[in-house]
């Protein structure tokens, strides 16, 4: 389910600013790009790379079927999706009802979701944050093989601390942890690794020094007989 970027089509949604504003340059110039987010003013980051703008809060369904509108318009398809908007659940939900008619006209594609290392561990100081990072994930694993059918990929990105405004309130505490801080375009790199490689319904980790790669989870345990043999025959339970 590899995606050749050359000539592909891509939304990147939350596109403005920190890694969502990486991601198009990474992907130039390979591919054209339609960046959406909620200020006009950051059109900016569209322009500067040749590409197309839509303003849109992606907060609500029309909001997100208008930018993919917008986008086979001005490019005449949609091959890759990147979700990065927000950080509420349903932003993606609409986002993925939005870009998979588009995604499925043109017989392929991708759908990548930005996490969190938080969507991966408990984070007892945010447990609302992590639930929303939690689910996103769990989304991408329940998607990726629903959709591995119609050639469509879904991963979602789990990136550390970053050097971006969402972190700037914490930025004191990860200094004293010593923990090294990565560049938006760090992050926008393991973006094109994920659309390069053939997996899908993972989650891939992003972490300094480190090969962004799919996490390792456990498989639920399966059921036993009085025995201890296994029984049953459901997919992933070992």
């Amino acid at each position: 389910m590899a995606i050749d970027l050359y000539g592909a089509i891509a939304l990147v949604a939350g596109g403005a600013s920190g890694i969502g504003a990486a991601a198009p340059a990474a992907g130039r110039p390979r591919c054209p790009v339609a960046v959406a987010d909620v200020d006009e003013r950051d059109a900016g980051v569209a322009a500067a790379i040749g590409g197309r703008f839509a303003a849109a809060t992606l907060r609500e369904q029309a909001d997100n079927e208008a930018a993919v509108a917008a986008v086979v318009a001005a490019f005449g398809g949609l091959d890759v999706a990147f979700l990065n908007a927000g950080g509420s659940t349903h932003e993606v939900f609409f986002g993925v009802n939005a870009a998979l008619p588009a995604l499925r006209a043109r017989g392929r594609g991708a759908l990548v979701f930005t996490s969190s290392l938080a969507g991966l561990t408990a984070v007892p100081g945010d447990p609302v944050y992590a639930a929303t990072k939690h689910a996103v994930i769990g989304l991408a694993r329940a998607l990726g093989p629903a959709l591995a059918a119609d050639d469509i990929a879904v991963n979602t990105l789990c990136p550390g601390f970053a050097d971006t405004a969402i972190n700037e309130a914490v930025r004191h505490l990860i200094s004293a942890a010593r923990i090294p801080l990565m560049t938006a375009d760090e992050v926008a790199d393991a973006l094109l690794a994920v659309l390069a490689s053939d997996r899908t319904g993972e989650a891939w980790y992003v972490q300094p020094g480190r090969p962004a790669e799919p996490f390792a989870f456990r498989n639920v345990p399966g059921p036993r007989a009085p025995d201890g043999s296994r029984i049953g025959g459901v997919p992933g339970m070992p």
